[in-house]
């Protein structure tokens, strides 16, 4: 059953991370939430600080991230915009990625697809990929689009 504001009903949920590869992702869920009458999502995971000496200086440095957060999916929203024709959904979340990517997931019944864009260096496919497509797999209850992050947006157009 589609859902009036998402056309088909799938939402495609991108993990908005610093990575080059995630722009493949990026733009492989908005050209399939195009042709397909959906929606993309973007998630920003704010993860903790690992050294925090003083209560008010971790409390600041959370509030900066997540200032930053908003900030770049603003900027993104626009440009999902222009590719997919509709404007994102945004969440930022703090924690652990893979578990807070789960969670969403969960709570939000609409996410339909998970697309990962996986580091095509010797060194793996980045750590998000490798647990959600790893030992967390059985908990994802949607598919994982994995995209290899070095596609060319000529190669995802022409399979989109």
């Amino acid at each position: 059953m589609s859902d009036p504001q998402t056309g088909s009903g799938r939402v495609f949920l991108v993990v908005v991370d610093d990575t080059e590869e995630m722009r493949a992702a990026l733009m492989f869920s908005c050209r399939r939430a195009r042709h397909t009458g959906g929606r993309v999502a973007l998630l920003r995971v704010i993860e903790p600080a690992e050294f925090q000496h003083f209560a008010s200086i971790g409390k600041l440095m959370r509030e900066e991230a997540r200032q930053d957060a908003e900030a770049l999916l603003q900027r993104l929203a626009t440009e999902v915009n222009d590719l997919s024709g509709q404007l994102p959904v945004l969440y930022v979340r703090d924690g652990n990625p893979h578990e807070e990517v789960i969670a969403l997931i969960d709570e939000e019944p609409l996410i339909s697809v998970l697309a990962l864009a996986a580091d095509t260096s010797p060194g793996g496919p980045g750590p998000l990929v490798s647990a959600l497509s790893g030992k967390f797999i059985g908990r994802l209850r949607v598919p994982l689009t994995i995209i290899p992050g070095n596609l060319t947006a000529e190669q995802i157009e022409a399979i989109t």
